[in-house]
């Protein structure tokens, strides 16, 4: 006597793991993220001069005072200074290409790595001894943002270079 039930032939749906969903929810929020914080591309600017002095006269000039000048603040030397670059982006190999340009541009590229944290858009970091390294930093590589150093996940010996999507 074996009393054996009927097999059952239903047909359903089967929802995903808790994992996959997550996955995918994670995927759009970042699709989202990176396009929220887009910054839009780069405008040129047109850069001149004005004089405030006149145009010189051919009328003979009164003989003037000696003019003190103040003394010139020497030009950094890139080959002194210290850069870290780190790559805050999805792009592989961003920050070794840009290290290299840098090295290229005579700074003393000391590494290169992965950044993990948030930052808004690509930023030279400075200890406040190399803020006017960082600007120079800055236009050689064609960064906007210069901020101070952060005191623990930089070192403050040197200049720090995190990259962004936007230096892509």
């Amino acid at each position: 006597m074996s009393s054996r039930l009927p097999r059952r032939n239903q047909r359903g749906v089967i929802f995903p793991s808790p994992v996959v969903m997550l996955s995918i929810i994670a995927v759009a929020m970042a699709g989202i993220a990176f396009v929220a914080t887009r910054s839009p591309a780069p405008t040129e600017r047109e850069v001149t001069t004005v004089s405030d002095k006149p145009a010189p006269s051919m009328a003979p000039s009164q003989p003037t005072k000696p003019v003190k000048h103040k003394p010139i603040k020497p030009a950094v030397q890139r080959g002194k200074v210290y850069v870290e670059v780190y790559n805050n982006s999805g792009i592989t190999g961003l920050a070794g290409r840009v290290a290299t340009r840098a090295t290229d541009a005579g700074w003393q590229v000391v590494g290169s790595d992965n950044w993990y944290g948030s930052i808004p858009t690509s930023t030279v970091y400075y200890p406040q001894r190399l803020k006017a390294a960082a600007k120079v930093l800055a236009l050689d590589l064609g960064i906007r943002r210069v901020m101070p150093a952060v005191e623990g996940p930089m070192r403050l010996d040197r200049l720090t270079v995190v990259l962004t999507a936007d230096a892509a």
